[in-house]
C-alpha cells in the first residue's frame, strides 16, 4: 500500500473510555438540579423575606423573654417586704407612732428586718416627681417603714395589718398585692401580643413560601410535566423543590436570627459600656436583655422557619402536581 492510501484511509477511532465510577450519578445530579433554579431574582428575594420575618420573630421572642424575666424578677422583690405608712401630723406625734409601728412589726414572726426610712430616703423616693431641692419638711409627706418579710416562714399579714389599725389608727399596711396583680396583667398582656405576632409572622413566611414555590413549579412546568408523565414519582419531584427551599430558609433564618441575637447582644452590652443610664433608674436599653433562654428561643426560631419553609414547599409542589394530568 502506498503512502498516499495510507493516508486516506481512516484512522481507527480510539476507543472511548468508560465513565469513571461516580460521573454518571453526578452528571444525573446536574440535570436534575436544572429543575429548580438554583440563583434567581425571585430565590433572592425570597431569602430577603425569610431574612426580615426571622428578624422580627427573633425579636418578639427576646422582648417577651426579656419582659418576662424583668417582670418575675419585680414580683420576687416586691414580694420578699411590705411598707408601713404613718400620715403626717405633728411631728412628735407621728415619730412616736412610727416607733411603736415598728416594735410591733419586730416582734411579729416571720419579719426578717425592720427599716425605718429617714426623710433624707424619703426625699430621694419623691425625687423623679417633685424633683430635687425642695423641703420636704413642710409638706405632709407620711413616714415609711419597710418590712422584709422571711421567705422560709412568711408573716399572717392579716393579722399584722389589724394590730397596726388597732393600735396605730394613722398606719396603713401595703402589701403591694394589687401592683403586683397589675403587673402579671401587663406580663400577659404583653405575651399574648407576643404569640400573636408570632403566629402572624409565621402566616406570612408560609404564605410566601407558597407563593415563590407555586412561581417555581410554573417557570419550570415543562420540564416537571415530562418527569411527570416519564414516571418520576411525585416525592421525587418534591424532593428537588424541598431541598431548594431548605436552603433558602436555613439561609435566610441564619441572616435573621443572628441580626436578632447581634441587637440584643448590643443592648446587653451597653450597661458594660456605661451606657445603660443610670442603675437606679433603668431604661428600656437597660433592662431589655433576653438571657440565655431570650438567645435560644431565637436558635429554636431559625431552626423552625428553615423546615416550615421546606415542609411548606412540600405539600405546595404535591397539590401543584395533582392538577397535572
Amino acid at each position: 500500500m502506498s503512502t498516499t492510501d495510507a493516508a486516506t484511509q481512516p484512522q481507527n477511532p480510539q476507543p472511548k473510555k468508560p465513565p469513571a465510577e461516580g460521573e454518571a450519578p453526578r452528571a444525573k445530579a446536574r440535570a436534575l438540579a436544572s429543575i429548580v433554579p438554583s440563583s434567581t431574582i425571585a430565590g433572592r428575594a425570597l431569602v430577603a423575606v425569610v431574612a426580615i420575618m426571622t428578624f422580627l420573630a427573633g425579636l418578639t421572642i427576646g422582648t417577651a423573654v426579656a419582659v418576662r424575666a424583668t417582670a418575675s424578677q419585680w414580683r420576687s422583690d416586691v414580694t420578699q417586704e411590705v411598707t408601713i405608712q404613718i400620715r403626717a401630723g405633728e411631728k412628735q406625734a407621728t415619730d412616736s407612732q412610727v416607733q411603736a409601728a415598728a416594735d410591733i412589726a419586730r416582734k411579729t414572726p416571720g419579719i426578717a428586718d425592720v427599716h425605718v426610712l429617714t426623710p433624707e430616703e424619703t426625699s430621694r423616693l419623691l425625687e423623679p416627681w417633685l424633683g430635687s431641692g425642695l423641703d420636704f419638711g413642710d409638706l405632709p409627706v407620711p413616714r415609711v417603714i419597710v418590712v422584709r418579710l422571711d421567705g422560709a416562714s412568711p408573716p399572717d399579714l392579716a393579722k399584722l395589718k389589724r394590730t397596726l389599725t388597732d393600735r396605730i389608727p394613722t398606719a396603713t399596711l401595703d402589701d403591694h398585692r394589687g401592683w403586683s396583680r397589675r403587673l402579671v396583667a401587663v406580663t400577659d398582656g404583653v405575651m399574648l401580643v407576643a404569640v400573636v405576632l408570632l403566629v402572624l409572622v409565621g402566616l406570612a413566611t408560609v404564605l410566601s413560601v407558597v407563593f415563590a414555590t407555586r412561581a417555581a413549579v410554573a417557570t419550570n412546568r415543562s420540564v416537571v410535566e415530562v418527569l411527570h408523565f416519564v414516571g418520576a414519582r411525585d416525592g421525587f419531584i418534591a424532593a428537588q423543590f424541598q431541598r431548594h427551599f431548605l436552603k433558602i430558609g436555613a439561609e435566610g433564618g441564619l441572616i435573621g436570627g443572628l441580626s436578632a441575637a447581634a441587637v440584643f447582644g448590643a443592648l446587653a452590652a451597653l450597661p458594660r459600656l456605661g451606657l445603660g443610664g443610670d442603675p437606679e433608674l433603668p431604661t428600656v436599653l437597660g433592662w431589655l436583655n433576653p438571657g440565655y433562654l431570650g438567645f435560644f428561643g431565637i436558635a429554636v426560631s431559625v431552626a423552625i422557619v428553615a423546615l416550615a419553609t421546606a415542609l411548606t414547599s412540600r405539600v405546595t409542589v404535591y397539590r401543584t402536581l395533582r392538577t397535572i394530568t
